[in-house]
């Protein structure tokens, strides 16, 4: 008997921040077609409703920064959670695209996005968990944060 998503969550025993609220004139996230569920860019928000900040490479190591992207992977299944009502309502990610806040110099953009693609192959299996994917380097990110994440998941 396989577990489903939120299973596999309770077994992590992570804590979900609570969903973040827009930042600008945007919707945390939208379903189309009844298929496919479109999650804009999130940043590491924290049970207290902080921000991780700084810069990979320069304010946080990139271990650091692989733990951020594990928050910003949280609070993105808070977001999920919160408009699907479970976890379980995901059949599968799609695409996940991880901007870095780096130097120029900066190579090591996949391994930091590797904390929260861990985190999904954790919460959906390596099957479902695992998407194609693009980890990128931005020169800076929105209120200094380290990490932004947005992903497409295919609904069942």
């Amino acid at each position: 008997m396989s577990t489903t998503p939120e299973q596999n969550f309770a077994a992590l025993g992570l804590t979900l921040p609570p969903a973040p609220v827009p930042m600008g004139v945007y919707k945390p996230c939208l379903i189309v077609d009844s298929k496919y569920l479109y999650v804009s860019g999130h940043g590491p928000l924290l049970e207290d409703k902080t921000l991780i900040t700084g810069r990979v490479g320069v304010d946080l190591d990139t271990d650091q920064g692989k733990l951020a992207a594990r928050q910003v992977g949280l609070a993105i299944l808070a977001t999920v959670r919160g408009y699907l009502g479970s976890l379980d309502k995901v059949k599968r990610v799609i695409k996940t695209l991880g901007m870095v806040g780096c130097p120029h110099d900066f190579g090591q953009h996949p391994y930091v996005i590797n904390g929260c693609s861990e985190l999904f192959a954790q919460v959906w299996g390596p099957d479902n968990g695992i998407g194609v994917r693009s980890a990128v380097g931005m020169g800076s990110l929105p209120g200094n944060i380290p990490v932004e994440i947005e992903v497409l998941f295919e609904l069942h």
